[in-house]
């Protein structure tokens, strides 16, 4: 590409911008830098480089393609030639003229397409493959522990009856007569200026230079198929939802000979029923007793790992937050595992017997000789729990 400048960064708009607010800017542009107007030095490269964001950010796919990869997608997808073809430049017929000498071919006044460069008329090459997503559902224990799964992708691929031609076995495509063969057509228009010659697509055989008389019928004559793929994918331990794992060479089949496209999985950790996720760390919450958190003892609390031993002090207060170091997710890049957060959650005893309730009114008795050390009337310690319970 003739730039790695960002698009949106060249024409001066957000990334929210509409396609009319992406055009406005783009002609404010191409008229300040047009090269009949704009003689300074760099005029001709800044056009080319305005021309070129313009293209792809008014094309939706493409558009699509780089807000997702940015240039990479581009690159790897689009030749030059793909860029500008079927580029909605319509309303600027005089740039289109001028952009066609630049570039030593056509633009077809910006609405047929992209033409060769230098000056030379060429057929519709090879296409690589569309790049391909799959939104992959992943438990929190496989996202832990890691897992290798099959999917099935469905995708195009060549097609085995034709082998890829488009015609039916036994015929082969014959020459395009409109274009002889080459893809394109050229068109040349006398203006006050001088003759502007320009090159479109051919609209006969499409670009491919080749007309399919009679069409496969496995295919209809595309010369793919629609097929199921079976495909290993294997998740790393620690995943996390977002994440997206390539996988080269599994999306979409290329045309003519071209390479394929990418597949992207991309995962989705469903929701746990007693874990929640915060980063590397697992949060649970425990619930204890009343009894449990004042007298303090082991528990048993379950992680990702199975069951473990936990020591619970003497006193423990509700929302107290308690930590077991290396029980949570393993880190995605490294060595090491996050903790689990163990969150106490203290449980008011309720439907109690009268036997259970003067139980706990002793514990409300002055605590020396039926004095309370604090002479003003200081609390009990049901009140005190009561408190507590109440937070």
């Amino acid at each position: 590409m003739s730039t790695t400048r960002d698009y949106y960064e060249i024409l001066g708009v957000s990334k929210e911008s509409t396609e009319a607010e992406i055009k406005k800017e783009y002609r404010k542009l191409a008229m300040k830098y047009h090269p009949d107007k704009n003689k300074e030095p760099g005029a001709e490269e800044k056009f080319k480089e305005i021309s070129e964001a313009y293209a792809v950010l008014s094309d939706p796919e493409k558009r699509e393609q780089y807000d997702r990869f940015g240039h990479a997608g581009i690159d790897s997808r689009y030749s030059q030639e793909d860029i500008f073809r079927n580029a909605d430049f319509r309303g600027f017929e005089d740039l289109g003229d001028i952009l066609g000498s630049i570039f030593g071919g056509g633009f077809g006044g910006f609405g047929g397409g992209f033409g060769g460069f230098g000056g030379q008329q060429q057929r519709r090459g090879p296409v690589r493959g569309s790049d391909l997503r799959y939104d992959l559902n992943i438990t929190l224990e496989q996202a832990a522990d890691g897992v290798e799964t099959t999917i099935n992708v469905p995708r195009a691929e060549i097609c085995e009856t034709c082998s890829g031609t488009g015609a039916k076995p036994g015929t082969t495509p014959k020459t395009c007569t409109n274009c002889h063969g080459t893809g394109q057509v050229t068109h040349a228009r006398d203006t006050p200026f001088g003759r502007f010659m320009s090159t479109s697509t051919c609209n006969v055989c499409r670009g491919t230079g080749e007309i399919i008389e009679e069409h496969c019928p496995a295919c209809r004559g595309t010369g793919k198929q629609k097929k199921v793929r079976k495909i290993s994918v294997k998740v790393p331990k620690g995943a996390d939802t977002g994440l997206r794992l390539k996988i080269s060479g599994e999306g979409e089949q290329g045309s003519r000979g071209a390479p394929p496209g990418d597949l992207y999985v991309v995962l989705h950790v469903e929701p746990h029923r007693m874990f929640e996720r915060a980063g590397d760390d697992i949060l649970y919450e425990l619930p204890l007793t009343f009894t449990q958190a004042a007298l303090g003892g082991d528990v048993m609390v379950p992680t990702l790992h199975g069951n473990v031993k936990m020591n619970v002090k003497p006193g423990t207060q509700t929302h107290s937050i308690l930590r077991l170091k290396g029980k949570g997710m393993p880190y995605l890049h490294g060595r090491g595992q996050g903790d689990q957060l163990v969150r106490v959650v203290v449980r008011t005893p309720t439907n109690l017997t009268d036997y259970q309730k003067n139980l706990l009114r002793k514990l409300d008795l002055p605590e020396e000789g039926g004095k309370s050390k604090n002479p003003k009337g200081g609390k009990g310690i049901f009140d005190k729990v009561k408190e507590a319970f109440d937070t």
